[in-house]
């Protein structure tokens, strides 16, 4: 029996990790493509008509909701209120939804409107719900813990992709780490012990990519691609081989681990392979909070040395930082920053701790009582805690808002680009010609930060980056363009934030007013506070036009508390006075 498939990818909403406002310099919609929707694809049965919509490159149109017989999803917690809104519409027009990936993995409680719920790893739980769907007895929810044999998961549906509107594509390796972080949820959605795929696999999701044109950035996807070292050991010199032979069409990058700088073979490995980046969970400079947290194996060695091995070998470190942990010490916002300096790490996500469901931390937290509300999954800019930390919360915050504003001013940034250019070993993918579509993002740079806020910064970046470096052109210009999505994010995020702080500073001033307010001039008081309740909402609106309009979301709950604590106070003073306000 044949179906029309639709398979959605929520919208993420913009952060550090999207590089929204670098995309345009190179006329792409976004960073990555959905990988593991694609792999859902290729499980699917072959003779159901399948259509991918990534709401990240395109929008959802009730045309394509209305024209399938049912809805697949796949979503991470950041996505939370866009698979909200692909669930309305499903349910508007009668379409069944069926929810998957790691959000409805973790919390399927929290997710209203789906009709069936494919949990873990599709490659077993997809099966028995195809068969009960197909027989009309398909149950809400299957779930499976078992953990699969990558080997056999079959080669993405690369096909359904626009490709062309991404940055770069993707495949993945392995699942799974061998570490165990309190706070990462790795471990909990697959296991400690890394499962791989086979090397000819992997060259043949390469060889699938390159036969279908795509040239240039592959991400290999891997939380930790080097947690089975054995196995990567086999695999790199394969790939090495397959780059050589059709003169390295692609620029490789993954994630690993800070002791990937302990294995000379290993770095040389990857080297040769291609990969010329590599993002370390590098979390704090603290070796106390390291060790209270599990994060043994950045102890192993000098962090700083480390990531200056690793540059050394010609991979650009890119690192994730976290403040908030219960033994940071009253300067580690100041460490951090100085780290981060020091190591010459230009892409450093500092993010705040949050407490994901079914980690160690998170039941830590919850067996002392500190939970407070479920993760946002947004680590980076929703400035909000869903536990209670040991540090005072106004110092935390105020703290972390210091180290982002700092790092990402642009006299710093593009001093730890330069530096980085002066310590990276010119890697093999530097050796190519500049193609039309890097020569068109360094024209636009030129047009828009040439006259930017941070111009000087700017063109002192890129004239002694080209004098430092002249074969690392495009990697000079990359780090630029990197760079206007880095301030505009830190720009916005520190503007709303100013704006939710003053409408709770001129709250908590009416509240004073109205409290200290003497009998003679209570009815001028609350005179003033009907007048002032009556022209606010005009106030906040001019106010919150002026802010970006991808982070409006973030203002919005401010501005319904503020406007409900004008009302309450006026209504508690004289009630007959709320008639006709708001």
């Amino acid at each position: 029996m044949s179906f029309k498939a639709l398979l959605v990818y929520p919208e993420m909403p913009p952060t550090f990790w999207s590089m929204k406002y670098a995309l345009p310099f190179i006329g792409k919609k976004a960073s990555l493509p959905p990988l593991g929707l694609l792999t859902v694809a290729a499980l699917l049965p072959r003779e159901w008509d399948l259509t991918l919509v990534d709401m990240n490159v395109e929008p959802l149109t009730d045309a394509a909701v209305a024209g399938a017989d049912i809805v697949f999803t796949s979503s991470m917690i950041v996505q939370k209120d866009s698979l909200e809104r692909v669930v309305r519409l499903c349910k508007e027009h009668g379409r069944r939804v069926v929810a998957g990936g790691p959000f409805p993995t973790t919390s399927p409680e929290r997710i209203e409107g789906v009709d069936h719920f494919v949990l873990n790893e599709a490659e077993i739980t997809l099966a028995p719900f195809l068969r009960d769907f197909e027989r009309g007895r398909a149950e809400r929810i299957y779930s499976d813990p078992a953990r699969p044999d990558i080997a056999l998961t079959p080669l993405p549906r690369f096909d359904l992709l626009r490709r062309g509107k991404y940055s770069s594509m993707a495949i993945q390796y392995s699942r799974g780490c061998p570490h165990s972080c309190e706070f990462c949820d790795i471990i909990e959605l697959f296991g400690r012990t890394p499962r791989t795929k086979s090397p000819a696999q992997v060259l043949n999701e390469m060889s699938t990519l390159y036969e279908e044109g795509w040239r240039g950035s592959l991400f290999v996807v891997d939380d930790n691609f080097i947690g089975n070292k054995r196995e990567v050991r086999v695999l790199l010199p394969q790939i090495a081989s397959w780059q050589k032979e059709r003169n390295y069409p692609f620029t490789l990058f993954t994630e690993a681990t800070l002791d990937l700088a302990e294995d000379d073979g290993l770095m040389e490995g990857m080297v040769e392979a291609g990969f010329n980046m590599v993002f370390l969970g590098i979390e704090t400079p603290d070796r106390c909070t390291l060790e209270s947290v599990g994060k043994r194996q950045n102890l192993r060695s000098d962090m700083l040395s480390s990531v200056r091995t690793i540059q050394d070998r010609g991979m650009e470190v890119a690192g994730g930082f976290v403040i908030g942990f219960d033994t940071d010490p009253e300067d580690i916002f100041d460490r951090q920053i100085r780290f981060i300096q020091d190591a010459a790490i230009p892409t450093a996500m500092v993010g705040l701790l949050t407490a994901i469901p079914n980690t160690r931390l998170y039941k830590r937290l919850a067996a002392e009582g500190r939970l407070t509300d479920e993760s946002s999954g947004n680590n980076t800019h929703d400035l909000r805690l869903n536990f209670v930390p040991r540090m005072e919360l106004r110092k935390l915050l105020a703290g972390y808002k210091r180290v982002l504003a700092e790092i990402y001013k642009p006299s710093r940034y593009f001093s730890r680009c330069l530096d980085l250019l002066r310590n990276l070993k010119i890697h093999r993918t530097s050796h190519r010609r500049v193609h039309a579509a890097e020569v068109r993002a360094f024209l636009l740079s030129l047009l828009v930060q040439t006259f930017s806020r941070y111009s000087w910064a700017y063109m002192g970046f890129l004239v002694k980056g080209f004098f430092a470096r002249p074969r690392m052109v495009a990697e000079t210009v990359t780090m630029a363009i990197k760079g206007h999505h880095y301030f505009k994010m830190t720009r916005n995020l520190l503007e709303v934030d100013r704006f939710k702080r003053s409408l709770d500073e001129l709250a908590k001033s009416l509240e004073e007013r109205v409290r200290t307010a003497t009998t003679q001039d209570l009815d001028r008081t609350l005179t003033e506070l009907v007048t002032y309740r009556d022209r606010s909402a005009a106030r906040m609106r001019r106010r919150y036009r002026r802010l970006n309009r991808d982070f409006r979301v973030y203002a919005d709950e401010a501005i319904a508390s503020f406007q409900a604590t004008i009302d309450q106070l006026v209504v508690a003073r004289d009630p007959g006075t709320g008639r006709g306000g708001g």
